[in-house]
C-alpha cells in the first residue's frame, strides 16, 4: 500500500538549519541578558555614584576655602595625581612595580587575559612588545586550559565509569564473574557509557567553590579584606574579568611573604582552570536548553504541522525507534528509520510498507535481544544513550571534551 508522504522541513523555520537557529536565539537571549543586567546593576550602583560624587564635590569645596586654593589649580593636581596612579605611584608604600616579581605578575595578568590594569607599560616600546608578546601568550595560554580541560574530563568520566560500574555489579545488573576489564564487561555492559554533563557539573563547581572559599580565607587573613570582598575578588579574578579594583600580593612587605606569594599564584591557576572548565560545561547545558527551547517553537506557526482533526484518535501500535528512545538502549543498527512525524501516528493515518517492515524488523531486534538476556540470566540494558548527556557536537574546547569522552569510553 502506497502512502503520500508530506516533505520534510514543513515547519516555519525550514530556512534555517538548526545551528543558525541556535545561534539567532542565542544572540536575543544574550542581549536580553545584557538588558536585564544593565538594568539591575542601574538600580543597585547609581544612587551610590551620586552619593559619592556630592561628597566628593562638597570635599574638593571646602578644601578650595581652606587652602585658598583655586578650583581650577586644584583640579590640575588632581590630574597629575591620576597619572601617577597610571603609572604605578601610589600614596601609601607599593611594592616596585616593574623588578622581576612585579613583571612576572604582570605578563601572568596578560597571558592568563585576567588584566587588572594595576600595572600598564608607559613607553612606546613597552607597549609594542605587549602587543606581540600577548598575542602568543594568550594564544599558548588558552592551549594550556584545553588541554587541563581534557584532562580533567578524562579524569572525572574514569572515575565515574569505574563508580558506575560498581554500582551495576552491586545491583545484580552485571554477572558476579565479570571482573573489570573483562571482554563481557567491556563490550557489553558499558559500551557507550559517559558522565551525565549535569554531574560533571557538580563536581567541577564544588571543586571551584572549594578553592575560592579557601582562598577567599587566606586573602581575608593576609589582605585584611572582609570575606564578602575576598570572594567577589575571587572570581572576578578565577573568570579573568579582572576589574582591578582588588588586587592581591600588592604590598611591599608581608608576613610569610614567599609562602604568600606561591599560594596566591597557586590559588589563582587552579581557580582559572576550574572556571575555564565549568564555563565549557555550562554553555553544553545553555546549547541543550536552546535545542529544546527550539524544538517548542519550531513547529507553532506552522498550519501544516497543526492540521484540526475531527477526533483525536490514540497512537498507533506500530511506533518505529521509540522503544529504543524510551529506554535509553544504544543499539547497532545499520540504518535510521524514518518516520512522518517520529513515529507516532494517529490511528486515521495509513502507514507505508517501509514502515511496515521497519517496525517488524525492530520488533525482531528487540525480541532477539531480550531472549539473548534471558539466556545469559543478566539484563544488558544499562547502555545510555550518549546523546542525551549533552556531550555531543561542539566545536573549540567543547570538541576537545566530546572527542575525550568518546575515547575514554572506548578505552574501557
Amino acid at each position: 500500500m502506497m502512502s503520500i508522504r508530506r516533505p520534510k522541513g514543513c515547519c516555519c523555520m525550514s530556512h534555517f538549519n538548526e545551528d543558525n537557529g541556535r545561534f539567532i536565539l542565542l544572540a536575543v537571549l544574550i542581549v536580553a541578558y545584557l538588558t536585564v543586567g544593565a538594568t539591575i546593576f542601574s538600580a543597585i550602583e547609581s544612587p551610590s555614584e551620586a552619593e559619592a560624587q556630592h561628597r566628593w564635590n562638597w570635599t574638593l569645596q571646602n578644601f578650595s576655602q581652606i587652602f585658598n586654593i583655586s578650583l581650577p589649580e586644584l583640579r590640575a593636581f588632581l590630574r597629575s595625581y591620576e597619572a601617577a596612579m597610571a603609572a604605578g605611584i601610589r600614596a601609601d608604600a607599593l611594592r616596585p612595580r616593574w623588578d622581576f616579581t612585579g613583571a612576572f605578575y604582570f605578563v601572568g595578568t596578560v597571558v592568563s587575559t585576567i588584566g587588572f590594569g594595576m600595572s600598564t607599560p608607559a613607553t612606546v616600546a613597552g607597549k609594542a612588545f605587549l602587543i606581540v608578546y600577548g598575542l602568543f601568550g594568550c594564544a599558548g595560554t588558552i592551549l594550556f586550559f584545553n588541554l587541563f580541560l581534557e584532562r580533567i574530563i578524562s579524569l572525572l568520566a574514569l572515575v565515574m565509569k569505574a563508580c558506575r560500574e560498581r554500582q551495576l555489579r552491586r545491583s545484580g545488573l552485571l554477572p558476579p564473574t565479570c571482573r573489570r576489564g573483562s571482554a563481557i564487561s567491556d563490550a557489553d555492559s558499558l559500551i557507550g557509557w559517559k558522565p551525565s554533563v549535569y554531574h560533571v557539573m557538580l563536581i567541577l563547581g564544588i571543586f571551584a567553590i572549594t578553592i575560592a572559599c579557601c582562598a577567599s580565607a587566606m586573602y581575608t587573613a593576609v589582605e585584611g579584606w572582609n570575606y564578602i570582598d575576598s570572594l567577589y575578588y575571587c572570581f572576578v579574578t578565577f573568570s579573568t574579568i579582572g576589574f582591578g579594583d582588588l588586587v592581591s600580593s600588592q604590598n611591599a612587605v608581608y608576613r610569610n611573604q614567599g609562602l604568600y606569594r606561591f599560594g596566591n599564584f597557586m590559588f589563582i591557576l587552579m581557580g582559572v582552570c576550574c572556571i575555564y572548565s565549568l564555563f565549557n560545561v555550562i554553555s553544553i547545558v545553555i546549547k541543550q536548553v536552546l535545542n529544546w527551547m527550539l524544538r517548542k517553537f519550531r513547529c507553532r506557526c506552522c498550519p501544516d504541522c497543526h492540521k484540526p482533526t475531527a477526533r483525536l484518535g490514540r497512537r498507533n501500535a506500530i511506533t518505529p525507534g521509540s522503544r529504543f528512545r524510551r529506554h535509553n538502549i544504544s543499539m547497532e543498527t545499520d540504518g535510521q528509520y524514518d518516520s512522518d512525524t517520529d513515529g507516532r501516528r494517529l490511528s486515521g493515518e495509513m502507514i507505508s510498507m517501509r514502515d511496515l517492515t521497519a517496525s517488524n524488523r525492530v520488533s525482531l531486534a528487540l525480541l532477539q535481544k531480550q531472549l539473548s538476556e534471558t539466556a545469559n540470566g543478566y539484563p544488558r540494558n544499562v547502555c545510555i544513550n550518549t546523546r542525551q548527556n549533552g556531550f555531543s557536537g561542539g566545536v573549540g574546547a567543547l570538541a576537545i571534551m566530546n572527542n575525550r569522552l568518546a575515547e575514554t569510553s572506548d578505552s574501557r
